[in-house]
């Protein structure tokens, strides 16, 4: 199951479609449910294999009367659903966002001393990154695609962390066995970036004005190991 919680349709089927190719799933084996677009219905885990969360507009760290009412209602629902996929350890991989659902809901501290701009960044995992079976296929070190206003300064106690950047401390962690999440974007090649790009130059992620440049700091990246976290995540949870 992939949420997603982009309004803006471009981004939100391309969003779709690279987890689709980079996990290596079927449209048939990943549905999806867009929460912007209304309630997150009740979900029978046992009939899922695990849950992925896509990146989104919303910022947890936004002041509660400036959140939107749909980002509130987003908001409650995820923490309600997390009630539940933590308490069952169930699989979960959310990416950006998932940094902001599953590390307040754990108690993390998400706030804006570590944003990054749209670039590509060097990755390097920790002793327990590299001891983690989503992350065997991946170097100690790679570049990955991010862009975004917050993140993680303090882990949640409960979370192992298992990748940083010079940038930001917390790129991945892990809470549990089997929750997982990334600060970069493990969905994301030069093309999908290219798109977030044009479809967010007015969000404030850059000026507008250098929406160029920006589209050409990301165009040789070189981003092919973070893919393969995502494909690992399928692999080892995905079942029949």
């Amino acid at each position: 199951m992939l949420l997603a919680s982009r309004a803006e349709d471009l981004a939100a089927d391309g969003e779709y479609a690279a987890m689709l190719a980079f996990s290596g799933l079927r449209p048939d084996q990943l549905r999806r449910l867009r929460l912007e677009a209304g309630p997150l219905p009740d979900l029978d885990l046992d009939a899922l294999s695990g849950i992925l969360v896509g990146g989104s507009p919303f910022d947890a760290s936004t002041p509660p009367e400036d959140k939107s009412a749909t980002q509130q209602r987003v908001e409650k629902e995820m923490s309600a659903l997390l009630d539940q996929v933590v308490a069952r350890d169930f699989p979960f991989l959310g990416a950006c966002y998932g940094v902001g659902t599953l590390g307040v809901h754990q108690g993390g501290v998400i706030d804006r001393e570590h944003a990054e701009p749209i670039s590509a960044v060097r990755i390097t995992l920790t002793p327990e990154g590299r001891a983690d079976p989503l992350l065997a296929e991946v170097p100690d070190s790679f570049d990955a695609f991010v862009g975004h206003k917050e993140a993680c300064r303090v882990l949640p106690p409960s979370a192992t962390l298992l990748a940083s950047s010079p940038t930001c401390p917390v790129q991945m962690f892990r809470v549990r066995r089997n929750l997982y999440a990334t600060q970069f974007h493990p969905e994301l090649d030069v093309a999908g970036i290219s798109t977030r790009i044009r479809v967010y130059r007015d969000y404030g992620y850059f000026d507008p004005a250098e929406a160029d440049l920006v589209l050409a700091g990301v165009r040789d990246a070189d981003v092919w190991a973070p893919p393969r976290v995502l494909a690992a995540f399928v692999r080892r949870y995905a079942r029949d």
